[in-house]
């Protein structure tokens, strides 16, 4: 195997990380509205997610520069083709973060609602918009000969993108209810459960339309097993959900992810970006990549940090393991 092709299983291993995680805290974002009836219950879904949101947005960062470095022209591309989406998603990350610190910096109603409604909206729409993003990359975009995108705004929300837009955010949602299960103790628990039953076969809807949808355009043999792990696994979160198993459940979701993605770079390897102008004019893991020896750095520098990373990350995990409820909500916050 050539490196460029190690590093598009790295970068596919990246954005897989970081759906898993960023997945459940931009749902648990979602369910501030969706699910909490008041303000403590409220302050409970934030605090489930708070030591743990911004760790997860490391894969993100080590995601976007591992493509910077790895395919130069895959980033280029895409980073102008798609730049006001993505720009939409950096701001609304930026707010989020924003919104988590100075949320309870003061106590009036009308500070802290604004703060809570830029959470919602801050969660819903990078989940909504990585789907549409990522459904552009599979499905391919306008191309010329100079490996430039052409194509405007418009051209990125064909029904393919935006099916795949509500792909993630229902994905993310039920994945986030089943977090929530898992962290959450008494009558937001057991609420959690049964909403993210509705939204689970909402998703299991729409994720099966669009899985099928990418097998029948751009699929392979290795996609199409892909495909069939992330259907089983959604069907067996869904049934653990319902017997009360949350961490089975949890696992069994975040499976679904995993899958879900693997099945899109599955479906989408040799190219980093399909053209649909002329197949001959896309990029590729040959004509996108750095130099060997720049590979080759990098793939040292990768095989050093990484483990830490994840040994620091997976502790942060234990250290805030174990389940909140409204009984651990200071009185100041009520």
């Amino acid at each position: 195997m050539e490196l460029h092709d190690v590093w598009f299983v790295l970068i596919a291993v990246l954005w897989t990380g970081y759906f898993f995680l960023e997945g459940f805290d931009f749902g648990v974002g979602v369910l501030t509205k969706l699910l909490a009836r008041n303000r403590p219950e409220k302050r409970v879904l934030i605090n489930t997610i708070g030591p743990v949101w911004d760790g997860n947005e490391v894969w993100l960062l080590s995601a976007g520069g591992a493509t910077f470095a790895a395919f130069p022209e895959w980033y280029a591309t895409l980073f102008s083709g798609f730049y006001l989406p993505l720009l939409v998603i950096l701001v609304c990350l930026i707010v989020r973060g924003v919104a988590f610190e100075y949320r309870a910096k003061r106590p009036e109603e009308k500070w802290q609602r604004n703060w809570e409604a830029a959470i919602f909206w801050c969660s819903l729409l990078p989940a909504f918009l990585w789907g549409v993003a990522f459904g552009n990359i599979v499905h391919g975009v306008k191309i010329d000969k100079d490996l430039e995108y052409v194509g405007g705004l418009g051209d990125l929300l064909h029904p393919y993108a935006l099916l795949g837009g509500l792909v993630t955010l229902t994905l993310f949602t039920f994945h986030g209810a089943v977090f929530t299960a898992l962290k959450t103790v008494g009558d937001i628990r057991e609420r959690a459960r049964r909403l993210a039953l509705r939204v689970g076969l909402v998703t299991a809807v729409v994720a099966l339309a669009f899985l099928l949808w990418t097998q029948a355009d751009t699929g392979n043999g290795r996609s199409l097993v892909a495909l069939v792990v992330a259907v089983a696994a959604l069907v067996a979160a869904l049934a653990a959900n319902q017997l009360g198993r949350e961490g089975w459940s949890f696992a069994l979701s975040g499976v679904t992810i995993v899958a879900a993605v693997a099945m899109l770079f599955l479906s989408l390897f040799p190219n980093v970006m399909p053209s649909t102008l002329d197949p001959s004019w896309s990029l590729t893991v040959t004509n996108a990549s750095s130099s060997p020896y720049t590979l080759k750095i990098m793939t040292w520098c990768a095989g050093i940090a990484t483990p830490i990373v994840l040994l620091y990350q997976g502790w942060t995990y234990w250290v805030f393991r174990k389940r909140i409820g409204t009984q651990h909500i200071a009185e100041a916050a009520h």
